[in-house]
């Protein structure tokens, strides 16, 4: 039981005293570039998919 309150008693030391913490300011520029890189990867995933069905639809269209 002590090691199991030692292990609970060292997390919350290093969580409250060795991590170090983004401010806000920062959480807000990281929530921007996720933000933007989503859409860019979104965009060309739905690009290559369009893509990719116009030229099935060729290749199926051949044999009609």
């Amino acid at each position: 039981m002590n090691k199991i309150r030692a292990y609970f008693n060292e997390t919350s030391d290093e969580l409250v005293n060795k991590v170090s913490w983004p401010t806000w300011n920062e959480l807000q520029s990281s929530a921007l570039i996720v933000m933007i890189a989503s859409l860019i990867i979104a965009m060309l995933v739905f690009l290559m998919d369009t893509s990719f069905q116009f030229i099935m639809n060729l290749f199926y269209g051949m044999f009609k």
